[in-house]
């Protein structure tokens, strides 16, 4: 039934995301046809100006969603953490503001916040909503400007308001897009559960700790367990026991961890990015255990290495790849290329300290490659 259940909001979240960009991308080829004679002649360079006003437009809804967030966790109690657009990160740190790299497949941002101090009343609502509202503000804003513009910037303004519609719909229908649940679907699963609402407060604080430097297992351990959270109705309550298997990572207990991996990754309804880092985690403890090729074939799957080969520039997948080429593959050449990668990567990652656990776990499957 779980299996079913997760399929099917993928798939509805996928559909309902093609209909609302083909809906989109048939409006905006509309303005394109009722304002084309102020367009230059040339064909190049008149889809070039279509492509940079989408991209251009894209872009800037992007930042306008996640400065909602912003704005409206402002609002209602809480503080800033991190804001990232694309790969682009701003985290506060130490009291100061500091530039970072981070790259997660399947998102275009985030805003990240400090939550107030719990309470079974915590808001979230105003802070999960706010791109939302954000991103229709601008697009009423847009197409109120469009109405004095001139015939050519009318064009990208209009363009601008449906784009803003666009994320509008995407982030506030409750749907999965992609390898994550949006802002709607994580309203409606924090409303539904006194569970899930504490659950949200915990990953945030989680979150707000490891920007502050401290360790996944120097947190207090009753941060990692909410009733029901190995039997999760939804993403927001499996990311607490997905947190409480890193933390096991992170203190190097891989029997613990390994059983609790299978345990989650049993369960189908599990949202894609949780899937793909958890399969990375149990490859590694089973290439630091026994390393059965059986097990290690069933974890490898086509799915699970597209994942990979999306998120390669994450400091687990990286560890995971170069654990494979070391343990695996006997490829020290291989190795030696994914250690100079994650080397990079970790110049410029916002947790020093998860930088920090990933050299240990690096070591020690370097360790038994020596051996």
């Amino acid at each position: 039934m779980k299996k079913k259940k997760g399929k099917l909001a993928s798939n509805v979240g996928q559909f309902v995301g093609m209909l609302i960009y083909l809906l989109i991308g048939a409006l905006c080829g509309g303005l394109f046809l009722r304002y084309g004679e102020t367009l230059p002649d040339s064909f190049l360079l008149t889809m070039a100006l279509l492509l940079g006003s989408v991209y251009l437009a894209m872009t800037l809804q992007i930042a306008i969603h996640e400065a909602g967030h912003l704005l409206f966790g402002l609002l209602t109690g809480y503080r800033f953490s991190s804001y990232r657009f694309y790969s682009l990160m701003w985290i506060k740190q130490d009291g100061r503001l500091r530039f970072k790299r981070l790259n997660l497949a399947g998102t275009g941002g985030q805003c990240l916040m400090v939550p107030p101090d719990w309470r079974e009343d915590c808001p979230y609502v105003l802070y999960n909503l706010g791109g939302v509202l954000m991103n229709l503000i601008s697009a009423a804003l847009f197409w109120l400007l469009s109405l004095i513009a001139a015939p050519t910037a009318k064009i990208f303004l209009l363009m601008g308001a449906l784009i803003g519609l666009a994320f509008a719909l995407l982030n506030g229908l409750p749907l999965r897009v992609g390898p994550v649940d949006n802002d709607g679907r994580n309203i409606l699963s924090i409303r539904r559960s006194p569970a899930a609402r504490r659950a949200f407060w915990l990953q945030m604080k989680v979150n707000a700790q490891q920007a502050a430097g401290v360790r996944l297992r120097d947190m207090p351990e009753d941060w990692f367990s909410v009733p029901g959270d190995e039997t999760p109705e939804n993403s927001i309550l499996a990311a607490v026991p997905v947190n409480r298997a890193s933390r096991l990572m992170d203190a190097q207990r891989f029997e613990e961890a390994a059983a609790l991996q299978d345990r989650l990754l049993a369960q189908e309804d599990l949202a894609g990015i949780y899937r793909g880092l958890l399969s990375c985690d149990r490859i590694f403890c089973e290439l630091l255990g026994e390393g059965r090729e059986e097990t290690l074939a069933a974890l490898m799957t086509k799915q699970q290495a597209k994942f990979m080969k999306s998120m390669k520039s994450y400091p687990s997948v990286l560890r995971t790849l170069l654990a494979l080429a070391l343990l695996r593959d006997q490829d020290a050449s291989a190795a030696e290329k994914l250690r100079a990668s994650f080397d990079k990567v970790a110049r410029s990652y916002p947790y020093p300290t998860d930088i920090e656990s990933e050299r240990e776990l690096i070591a020690l499957a370097e360790e038994k490659a020596a051996g």
